[in-house]
């Protein structure tokens, strides 16, 4: 009896991971943006570019286009170098990679 109800729960447990597997993923809720406005990505880039300007054309002219990664991982190292704030850390990656 003990076996069997052990190889129930077990077979419960093995059916129930299968099917959250199997699900299909959730969808976006109300509070979460699907996608940024034409005008909303536009004022960001040209926002990204101000900063890119102030921040980093002192010592930089723009780069040639880069893979989003790696001018990511440029971006967060000169972060770093040139004691910039987060936020305009993510508007010159966004400027960047547009």
């Amino acid at each position: 009896m003990k076996l069997k109800c052990m190889a129930i729960v077990w077979l419960l447990a093995l059916t129930t991971a299968i099917a959250m597997a199997a699900a299909p993923p959730r969808s976006r809720t109300a509070s979460e943006p699907e996608v940024q406005s034409s005008a909303a990505a536009d004022a960001m880039r040209l926002e990204g570019e101000k900063r890119f300007r102030a921040n980093c054309g002192r010592c930089h002219a723009a780069p040639e286009k880069f893979p989003p990664r790696m001018m990511a991982t440029i971006v967060r190292h000169m972060r770093v170098r040139a004691t910039i704030t987060d936020e305009d850390m993510r508007l010159v990656l966004y400027y960047m990679t547009q």
